[in-house]
């Protein structure tokens, strides 16, 4: 989906230690914000994502989620049609309807979320008012929530913030009597969590919940005893709707390869004050492991020369990881939206001579990205297959957010990911 927005100059600003942060503003690519359901509805298992949109929304999710048309996926879509569109229907009839034939075919379904998308947006339908009808109808045994996964957001990965979000108002308090404990914010797929969760216990730091949880019938108590760690960098949104709870936010890097995964672990050692020696013993062999797992991939990646356009909010943090483990060469990181807060610690990481660019003006970057023809970019969808058209080779952004990619234990999978499209080149001769 392109987006026309009011086109400005470019400006710079300082986002850390005077570093500059060019911001721009123009014509820029996004991509829908359902997206996020693909990989929500997988980790929690008794939810149900139900889309109020049109058939495009349908066809969208069918395709990028790939799912046979015998399978039972944990989404769907409540189709707008012309006559809802014109007002010559109950619109809130038909949902109530659609959801009681819903939930009486999937009597499994404990948590169902009502998903806006553009269509709902812009015939102005109360979501909200709705999931609160449909919550009093059929408590306890369902709890209806909703949220919006429209196209016009910074960037697909925000429906995942605005999902989490919905879910922090309806998390169990916690006790007065409660002891510390640490939440872990951001969807990752259950391997990586219980690798962490190991990591964390051999660490002696617990109780550790996750947000999501792996079902809705788990929900973590958060309150002031409450430190969170963020696993993803695009829940501003879920951030503020936990800091109002009274939780801490603890600063750190991201889990990504060797360097970002200690680190993330030392910003919760360090608040629990948990020996360095101990620290040390509980880290050092995955560690070891990630590094040589990165070993067999340094001499395909070093001194490659990587772009990045902003497309997932993720770009920061695996443009440190690539420069700080791989010896890649930074041409531009850009971002959809640069959260100072929370990049700051990846930001002081950086190699000091990286381009940081927030926004999209996506005429002005084409333009920065064919004078320098870097060996990979990393952009959408929308732009891969006309760079690849023009000569340059690409990776989907896309993609890293859909792979497990967080921890020591994925750090060669995730160098692999940008290894691959330079492989293909190679083998094509191209």
């Amino acid at each position: 989906m392109n987006c026309l927005t009011a086109h400005s100059p470019s400006d710079k600003g300082a986002v850390r230690n005077g570093r500059p942060l060019l911001r721009e503003r123009g014509q820029h690519e996004v991509f829908c914000g359902l997206t996020g359901i693909i990989w929500l509805h997988r980790k929690i298992q008794d939810a149900f994502f139900l889309i109020v949109g049109s058939r495009t929304c349908a066809h969208l999710m069918q395709s990028a989620a790939g799912v046979m048309i015998f399978a039972e996926p944990r989404f769907g879509t409540a189709v707008i049609e012309e006559r809802d569109l014109a007002g010559l229907a109950d619109m809130h009839g038909e949902l109530n309807r659609v959801v009681e034939n819903l939930l009486d075919r999937r009597p499994d379904i404990r948590l169902l979320f009502l998903v806006g998308s553009c269509p709902s947006e812009v015939i102005k339908l109360d979501l909200e008012r709705a999931a609160e009808h449909l919550s009093r109808a059929y408590a306890p045994d369902v709890r209806v929530l909703a949220y919006s996964g429209s196209g016009i957001e910074t960037t697909f990965t925000q429906g995942e913030d605005a999902c989490l979000a919905s879910l922090v108002p309806v998390l169990p308090q916690e006790p007065d009597t409660a002891d510390r404990s640490l939440l872990v914010v951001g969807t990752l797929p259950d391997v990586v969590e219980d690798q962490f969760l190991r990591l964390f216990t051999a660490l002696g730091i617990e109780p550790v919940r996750f947000l999501p949880p792996r079902r809705s019938t788990d929900l973590p108590a958060v309150g002031p005893q409450t430190s969170f760690l963020l696993a993803q960098p695009f829940l501003d949104g879920t951030v503020r709707a936990l800091e109002k709870r009274g939780a801490q936010r603890l600063a750190a890097p991201f889990p990504l390869g060797a360097e970002g995964t200690t680190a993330w672990l030392a910003a919760a050692a360090a608040a629990w004050g948990i020996d360095p020696e101990r620290f040390q013993q509980a880290t050092e062999l995955g560690k070891k492991r990630a590094e040589r797992a990165l070993e067999r991939y340094r001499d395909r990646l070093a001194g490659k020369r990587v772009f990045f356009f902003p497309d997932s909010q993720l770009e920061v943090p695996l443009a440190r990881f690539l420069a700080n483990e791989l010896s890649v060469d930074l041409v531009e990181v850009g971002t959809p939206y640069f959260h100072q807060d929370y990049l700051a610690p990846e930001v002081d990481l950086l190699p000091p001579d990286v381009t940081l660019s927030e926004g999209q003006h996506v005429d002005k970057q084409l333009e920065r990205c064919r004078a320098a023809r870097p060996d990979l970019v990393v952009c959408g969808l929308g732009l891969a297959n006309p760079l690849e058209a023009e000569g340059l080779t690409t990776k989907w952004s896309i993609e890293l957010v859909f792979s497990p990619i967080q921890g020591y234990e994925q750090a060669g999978d995730l160098a692999e990911l940008f290894a691959q499209p330079l492989d293909r080149r190679q083998r094509l001769g191209v």
